[in-house]
């Protein structure tokens, strides 16, 4: 389907008209004797006993030409545009960060794969993202890791397989051997200062205590409730383990329940899918979609043949000279 971008500009074909009943007729400034037998005594020197007879339909070729041209330029500036086939895009209707602990406890073999092997908790957490990811359309998802300093993976994004790729990327102590929750908190409300949806959710994972924080975890979740922000905290490895790999559960349950999320704990992989199939259920939503028309500009077709014409037009007058000249 093609339609114009500018259909008014159609007007413009009536103004040569208009000018020339409006305006008028050239005259010439300087003093002449007008000589009516004159064209009778330039075809007779010529050898030709009657009037010019080519002259009328030259200029009536001549204005019919420059007709064509002006209305081609016309349809050139309206824009004419090819109307394609419908397409729809899904809305992001939330945005979602995964908040991924790389510390050095995260290497402990202490998970199992579906095959039965014994597989460290960074590895099986990235296989459990990555299922989980797949079920995310819809959403714009962010990506921040952390060990001594948290560092945005992925901002936000719809791209999901390039978050997935990312995600897979990741090692353990690639962002340091400690562990800053709070810190990871805090870089993640920063994210969402410019998000323009209503639905915003952190899903964190980790599997220590907080271990040098400029900013704690439970402030840093004050701040994110404030900021309308939903955080879901799951808790991996022994909750009986003491030291700086000890998993601080009341720490991260006050996290949870300060900003309106949950606590979970996942001690195999089963377990942990089984947290992020709930945390689809909990957070379910609906997909928001658009339809629209993309539309391709085709105004240079016009153009092209008026120029054409034009070209034509400045060859025949050569041509014409040179005949008359000859």
């Amino acid at each position: 389907m093609i339609l114009l971008a500018y259909p008014w500009l159609l007007a413009l074909l009536l103004l040569p008209l208009i000018a020339r009943m409006l305006l008028p007729a050239y005259q010439p400034q300087k003093p002449a004797l007008w000589a009516p037998w004159y064209a009778r005594v330039v075809n007779l020197l010529k050898g030709n006993h009657a009037p010019n007879k080519q002259s009328a339909p030259q200029s009536r070729s001549q204005l019919t030409l420059t007709w064509a041209m002006w209305a081609l330029l016309v349809l050139a500036l309206t824009r004419p545009q090819f109307l394609e086939e419908p397409i729809s895009q899904t809305l992001p209707t939330r945005d979602l960060l995964l908040i991924v602990d790389l510390s050095g406890s995260m290497e402990a073999n202490d998970f199992t794969a579906p095959d039965g092997e014994k597989i460290d908790r960074l590895t099986a957490v990235k296989s459990v993202l990555d299922e989980f990811l797949e079920r995310r359309q819809g959403d714009r998802v962010g990506l921040i890791v952390f060990g001594n300093a948290p560092f945005v993976q992925v901002p936000f994004t719809q791209d999901l397989d390039a978050c997935r790729i990312l995600l897979e990327e990741t090692t353990v102590r690639m962002a340091g051997p400690r562990t800053v929750f709070g810190d990871a908190i805090g870089l993640g409300i920063t994210l969402f200062e410019r998000s323009e949806v209503e639905d915003r959710v952190i899903i964190a994972l980790t599997d220590g205590n907080d271990t040098g924080s400029k900013v704690p975890p439970a402030e840093a979740a004050k701040i994110a409730k404030d900021q309308d922000v939903q955080i879901h905290v799951v808790g991996v490895g022994d909750p009986t383990t003491t030291g700086e790999d000890a998993l601080d559960e009341d720490a991260l349950t006050t996290v949870a329940s300060t900003t309106g999320g949950q606590y979970f704990h996942a001690n195999d992989r089963d377990e942990l899918e089984s947290i992020y199939t709930e945390l689809d259920r909990i957070d379910s939503r609906d997909i928001e979609s658009e339809t629209y028309r993309p539309r391709r500009d085709l105004f240079y077709w016009p153009l092209a043949a008026m120029l054409a014409l034009s070209c034509a037009q400045v060859l025949l007058s050569s041509t014409r000279k040179e005949a008359q000249h000859g």
